[in-house]
């Protein structure tokens, strides 16, 4: 089994520790209706089509209540921080209420079929199993455990759980059911989707790293050498296979069977593999999120474009009405001018992003050229503000060049507003920390921590970044 001894980071802030990110807003944490709901005794349970029949769901369960604990930690309100906590606590106690025992573990089943529209051909008779689920039951467990309200023979109950849970996966494909398998290249995979005939799955991306999390929450509390020895192994997988999950200048894939592009997915990689950074403190999976962020940024961005006096093309393109890319209209152009600014002017944008085939635009959402778009290009025409950040931790190294070659660095407040600029150069390379990345006035760039420079934006295309390659 391939290991590149990737190590797991347990010190981490709260905020970058596992399924922080997604909490559970108070208005959906009793809901009664659509395809999931709770049932009398609090439980989510899954209803195809929005129909009257709910089904165990340990995916949808695992989540929901990994996002009532999110909330509860952060919940000032007692009543609503007891309800987060009662329906975290739910769902728990029912996947322990529902589980097989199988080859040493815990298992909790699916029982509905299911035909999964971005796995062709694939079709799942109950009772089917998932990886996924494994690793999301285990952190809900420790997780669980973790809250000091919880009593201990409660808490001593949820880390039985635990424990029962990792032990499946650590059982290959030698039997049944099975979740995890050792490809033919000596790479360990988890499989959200595994197949009937053991060792047969669709190397599902996201649904592996979501169970990753699971063995850095069982890690993180037990000190398991087997959860982090498993852990290096399927941080060894991903690294490896990022090509394959990598789609470049668009969505990225959604499994490594059939390649299908997922843009509903894409930015789950983004954040998913921003986690895999912290988790291991290796630069490797920085790079990949960085990589990600500029195939296809998120295109939530929104704010004031800087034209510089001169000409400009505008576009339309045939989007949907949102501006969004949709696989049935697809980014064809329909129009273009040119239009001539006698001075530098702005506009407001609804929207940054790539453009299928082309580069990044911004969808002009006021005035005479509403619903036109403009390429992103510095410093021509640029999205004003400091954009899509990621944050290091542990901090990277930056290297300017040697030779005396001039790189201008920037002091740039969250608006956009540049304060001061520092032109460098330097005889020989010379390196400097950087905790972050962010688009900042149209062009990728890092933030500096220490030195002349503290606080100075270098340009991701002047600079190199641990020893690779910039990406910008």
């Amino acid at each position: 089994m391939n290991r590149a001894g990737y190590r797991l980071v347990t010190d981490l802030p709260d905020a970058m520790r596992p399924w922080r990110d997604r909490p559970v807003k108070w208005e959906n944490a009793s809901p009664t209706t659509g395809t999931y709901r709770l049932d009398a005794d609090g439980v989510y349970l899954y209803h195809p089509g929005g129909g009257a029949e709910g089904f165990d769901h340990p995916v949808g369960q695992s989540q929901f209540g990994l996002g009532c604990i999110a909330s509860y930690r952060t919940e000032t309100d007692p009543t609503r921080r007891a309800l987060f906590l009662t329906r975290a606590r739910a769902q728990a106690d029912r996947l322990i209420g529902q589980h097989v025992e199988a080859r040493g573990g815990w298992w909790y089943r699916y029982p509905f079929d299911y035909a999964n529209p971005a796995h062709p051909g694939v079709d799942y008779e109950a009772p089917w199993y998932s990886g996924m689920a494994q690793g999301e039951a285990l952190s809900l467990f420790v997780q669980l455990a973790q809250v000091e309200a919880i009593s201990p023979a409660d808490r001593d109950r949820y880390l039985e759980a635990a424990d029962a849970t990792f032990a499946s996966l650590q059982a290959l494909d030698d039997g049944d059911p099975w979740a995890v398998n050792v490809d033919d290249a000596g790479y360990l995979w988890i499989q959200e989707y595994p197949g009937a005939i053991p060792g047969a799955g669709d190397y599902t991306f996201n649904g592996m790293i979501f169970a990753m999390f699971g063995l850095w929450d069982y890690h993180a509390a037990t000190g398991s050498t087997p959860a982090a020895e498993l852990y290096d192994a399927c941080a060894t997988t991903i690294a490896a296979a990022f090509p394959r999950l990598r789609n470049v200048r668009w969505h990225s894939y959604y499994c490594g069977t059939h390649r299908v592009p997922a843009p509903t997915y894409h930015q789950h990689h983004i954040n998913q593999f921003r986690q895999l950074h912290w988790q291991t403190g290796s630069p490797d999976f920085a790079d990949m999120t960085d990589r990600l962020v500029d195939d296809y940024p998120a295109p939530g961005v929104a704010g004031t474009i800087a034209f510089e006096g001169g000409q400009h093309t505008l576009y339309r393109f045939d989007t949907a009405a949102s501006g969004a890319w949709t696989a049935s209209t697809g980014d064809f152009e329909l129009a273009r001018q040119t239009v001539t600014f006698s001075r530098d002017t702005s506009a407001p944008a609804s929207m940054r992003r790539r453009i299928q085939g082309r580069g990044i635009y911004y969808r002009i959402s006021d005035g005479a050229y509403t619903g036109w778009w403009v390429g992103e290009s510095w410093s021509t025409a640029y999205l004003r503000g400091v954009h899509l950040t990621t944050i290091y931790r542990p901090p990277r190294t930056l290297t300017f060049p040697g030779g005396n070659v001039p790189i201008a660095t920037y002091r740039v407040t969250d608006d956009g507003t540049v304060t001061s600029i520092k032109t460098v150069a330097f005889p020989s390379p010379s390196n400097a920390p950087t905790d972050r990345r962010a688009v900042v006035n149209g062009r990728a760039m890092f933030q500096i921590t220490a030195g002349g420079l503290t606080g100075y934006w270098a340009p991701a295309s002047a600079v190199t970044i641990d020893s690779a390659p910039a990406v910008g």
